[in-house]
């Protein structure tokens, strides 16, 4: 089979490897419907995570199940499947809190590569969800968002409290801040404010759901934040982006008593404790538990009440992520979809 793989900062190169086969009792192998660049891949791209060796790419997917263990019982070849870039058993008491993601048997669905024209997914009971059918084309796109990018904005909207009658900031304007705007505004928040500097993605912002755009950042930004808020401060804050800048503007736009949820990929992320001691802020954040919101959220874009899949604004073949990962690079992408 085919599948994108880093060879260094830049170099993304779509390889021949080895198509998977069952390792566990537990496995599913997928036929890849589709798949796509996450933002949180620009960080290797960029060389800020550091690639000492070729490394396979990818971990959002959905596709029509090929082969299963012969410990699987839920999840049937033929079915089309939604996973979690983290298998999870769903049994764990972790699991049954809701954190999937720390699920204590957790494995990196991404470390096969989800990039590619197969995948192996652990733990299929637990990490996979079935659609009633396999889907018409149209839906693809949606189905793909819930596997990371839909699931993470969701998430910081529930980590960062949203909910009917807040007043909702939202710090990125990716494919993860686009959809925790959809997911506050599904969420029942009143006012949501979007963070951009980008027409296109403004113009989505609205679509799914913003109230009004700050062009500012840093302090300015902040400042610009609590002029809409009373001088207060938004009620829930989203940070999707995960520097130091982005963090503290997301703390500094809450009001006191409020809530960070942050889910971008902290990179050198410090917080100072005496601000944050006197900000009264609740922070909640992490890997999104995509599996807990799953079903949900697969009953939503299947009843046509939400159109996640509006962030992929490039298709590429396969063959062609390289340049998919070029156009996200260069900002003329929000989030590539890959079709195997």
């Amino acid at each position: 089979m085919y599948g994108a793989v880093i060879y260094a900062p830049g170099d993304v190169r779509v390889d021949e490897r080895d198509k998977p086969t069952i390792v566990e009792s537990t496995d599913a192998i997928i036929r890849m419907s589709a798949t796509c660049v996450c933002g949180s891949d620009l960080w290797d791209y960029r060389g800020i995570n550091p690639v000492a060796q070729p490394i396979p790419m990818g971990h959002e997917y959905v596709g029509i199940v090929e082969e299963v263990g012969s410990e699987v019982t839920t999840i049937a070849p033929g079915q089309f499947v939604i996973g979690s870039f983290f298998a999870s058993d769903n049994t764990c008491e972790i699991c049954q809190a809701g954190y999937h993601s720390s699920c204590i048997h957790r494995q990196f669905v991404g470390a096969g590569g989800a990039q590619a024209e197969y995948l192996r997914v652990p733990l299929a009971d637990g990490t996979l969800v079935a659609t009633p059918e396999v889907p018409s084309d149209d839906l693809i796109p949606s189905l793909l968002a819930a596997s990371d990018v839909l699931g993470t904005g969701w998430f910081g909207a529930v980590a960062a409290d949203a909910g009917p009658g807040k007043t909702v900031a939202v710090v990125g304007d990716g494919a993860v801040g686009l959809l925790a705007i959809l997911a506050a505004r599904q969420l029942g928040a009143e006012c949501i404010i979007p963070m951009s500097r980008h027409e296109s993605r403004q113009r989505l912002a609205r679509e799914f759901g913003a109230t009004d755009i700050v062009t500012e950042r840093g302090d300015a930004g902040v400042a610009r934040i609590k002029e809409l808020t009373g001088g207060l401060g938004a009620d829930s804050v989203i940070e999707a982006v995960g520097t130091q800048e982005s963090m503290m503007q997301a703390i500094g736009s809450t009001r006191p008593g409020g809530h960070v949820g942050y889910v971008g990929v902290a990179h050198d992320v410090a917080l100072p404790g005496e601000e944050l001691f006197y900000s009264h802020v609740h922070l909640h954040g992490g890997p999104a538990p995509v599996r807990r919101f799953l079903p949900e959220l697969i009953d939503l874009i299947w009843q046509r009440k939400i159109n996640p899949g509006k962030v992929f604004d490039l298709e590429l073949p396969l063959a062609e992520a390289a340049e998919g990962y070029k156009a996200m690079d260069e900002r003329r992408a929000i989030k590539t979809l890959l079709r195997p």
